[in-house]
């Protein structure tokens, strides 16, 4: 059991992860990106925060995209209000896109493969069944499946299913948690854009005049550095959530909420 745990944590062997995931490559970029750090199921944080990238968004003139870092689900008390959110359309004019989170991966597992002793239950994942209202949990696998079917949406499994591992702009790489060294972007690993933390890669990125935009290490500010931004604030346990405005003419700003 301590063993898989670690494999989880460190997104090495012996983890389970869904078939490859798409990334996302755009030639060109809007005129303002709002990119979002890990949520964790703090549904009422995000609903804040998201009021004010909007009040922002609406004054600047030009294209917006909003960018979720992943790490949607775990931890905070409410984790299928967060996916109901992302669901739906945007409440103002921006296009939005959610990144896969290392765990939006091992709560897929946990979908695919229920058992009393899968990892998932002590990552965070007894909180996120808290939110769909599953307390006790049945003692046989074939009962624990159904009736996580019939309470998790069909719509979560397939929004959770579909979320890229990476999207990329000239001069930045959007990802959940970090870059292999020396690896072109279109060869990474979703282990690696999932699971990899800061300091196994060195601080540097993969491609020279990129900088990475990413979460999954908290941390007590965000760092902006000029070869990542890490926008992870720990909201669940800081009770801070943030994000990052970059916008073409300007400086870097952080907009955050608690």
């Amino acid at each position: 059991m301590i063993r898989g745990i670690l494999d989880f944590l460190r997104g090495g062997p012996g983890t389970t992860t869904t078939a490859q995931r798409q990334k996302l490559f755009f030639e060109g970029g809007p005129d303002h990106i709002y990119a979002v750090g890990d949520v964790h199921g703090c549904d009422d944080l995000l609903g804040r925060l998201e009021d004010r990238i909007f009040e922002d968004c609406r004054r600047r003139e030009g294209t917006k995209w909003l960018i979720m870092l992943g790490d949607y689900v775990d931890r905070g008390p409410k984790s299928a209000s967060v996916l109901d959110r992302l669901i739906a359309k945007p409440r103002a004019d921006i296009r939005r896109f959610c990144l896969a989170g290392n765990h939006e991966d091992v709560m897929l597992d946990f979908l695919r493969n229920p058992s009393h002793d899968h990892q998932w239950l002590d990552f965070g994942g007894r909180e996120t069944l808290y939110s769909y209202g599953l307390q006790k949990l049945p003692a046989s696998r074939p009962a624990l499946r159904n009736l996580l079917q019939s309470r998790i949406p069909d719509e979560h499994v397939a929004f959770l299913e579909s979320l890229p591992s990476m999207l990329s702009i000239p001069g930045f790489c959007f990802v959940h948690a970090g870059l292999r060294d020396g690896v072109p972007l279109a060869d990474q690993s979703d282990a690696d854009l999932l699971w990899l933390r800061p300091s196994a890669s060195g601080k540097v990125v993969a491609t020279s005049g990129i900088v990475t935009i990413h979460g999954h290490t908290p941390v007590a500010r965000v760092e902006v550095g000029q070869a990542r931004v890490n926008v992870d604030t720990g909201a669940y346990m800081s009770g801070i959530l943030s994000a990052v405005r970059l916008s073409r003419r300007s400086a870097p700003e952080i907009i955050q909420c608690s």
